[in-house]
């Protein structure tokens, strides 16, 4: 080879390499969500994820990409799904309930992973502890169970003749021991009988629901689950049908008929969430940021539901509604 020409390739690939390696820094980054529901569950709550990445200026399309995988509720579909966003090289995964999370969990210890549950995740081994999570995991918890005893004294108001409550959990759901744990102490404190209903598919679902009808219980406690967000239309036309009063744990469920709940709302926990991804695509250690709260909750009464069923909503519960659909 001539050297001429030996001084000619070397100059062209010396002048490569920034080349190269700047493409490689300025490939936009992608985002996994992995969702232990489906998408139409989901459609407020990925608005508000999206709208805390804007506050960090991450704007998918122009400077960020998402990549999502749902589980519709199947449990079981989630580790294959997590591997394939660890496959794609995200550079941080959100994940939307306990199942997922846990997926996500085992798929990497290397990508950081912002949640959303509802559970204490240091009780569920996710993080060392509320203010320093330690690990690759961080995100939002609303903590349902403590909410528990609310929700039934404010269901015992609303029927206070009742003596039996049956809670609705899903036994594929590792929340549901925790879930049992505190139903069975609040139930105990108010001197109400409890039936567990379990169901993790909507055959079990229907089958759970005409169980408490032929069984005579008199209200149903609806425990959180991503499969039972992807199933609320069901669940409210069941209770309805087998008229149930039926206290739920998330506005969504009154929207769609159903007669009260009471908790936290997902869009501002979502919106946190993605406040924090943004946070970490611009170089924050998710070991030090600390594992965040919701700070509204809401009550929500259906009295179209409330009619339907004959029930008069007492006064002290509509005062204290922070929204009743009528």
């Amino acid at each position: 080879m001539r050297r001429r020409e030996f001084i000619g390739i070397c100059t062209g690939l010396v002048a490569g390499w920034p080349l190269a390696a700047l493409a490689e820094e300025t490939a936009i980054p992608i985002i996994g969500y992995l969702s232990s529901k489906g998408p139409a569950a989901e459609t407020n709550i990925v608005a508000a994820v999206r709208a805390g990445l804007a506050q960090n200026d991450f704007i998918e399309g122009r400077n960020i990409a998402i990549e999502f995988r749902w589980s519709d509720g199947n449990y079981e579909r989630l580790p294959a799904l997590a591997a394939e966003l660890v496959d794609r090289n995200v550079r941080v995964l959100l994940t939307s309930g306990l199942p997922a999370t846990f997926a996500a969990q085992k798929a990497t210890q290397r990508i950081p992973i912002v949640f959303r549950l509802a559970v204490d995740p240091v009780a569920f081994g996710l993080v060392q502890n509320l203010s320093r999570p330690g690990g690759n995991l961080t995100g939002v918890t609303m903590l349902f169970d403590p909410l528990t005893p609310k929700k039934l004294q404010l269901l015992h108001e609303l029927i206070p003749g009742a003596t039996s409550v049956g809670f609705l959990i899903n036994p594929r759901n590792p929340n549901a021991a925790s879930h049992r744990q505190y139903a069975e102490a609040a139930t105990q404190s108010m001197g109400l009988r409890v039936t567990m209903l379990s169901a993790g598919d909507p055959a079990e679902l229907e089958s759970a629901l005409s169980a408490a009808r032929q069984q005579g219980i008199e209200m149903i406690l609806v425990g959180d689950d991503p499969f039972f967000d992807v199933s609320s239309r069901q669940i409210t036309r069941g209770a309805a049908g087998h008229r149930i009063p039926t206290m739920y744990y998330v506005r969504d469920f009154t929207a769609a008929g159903g007669l009260i709940s009471y908790g936290p709302t997902f869009s501002e926990m979502a919106q946190q969430a993605g406040e924090y991804a943004g946070r970490i695509l611009k170089g924050a250690d998710p070991a030090e940021l600390p594992v965040r709260q919701p700070t509204k909750f809401e009550l929500v009464i259906n009295l179209k539901a409330a009619t339907a069923l004959g029930l008069a909503v007492p006064p002290s519960i509509i005062n204290r509604a922070d929204e009743v659909i009528e």
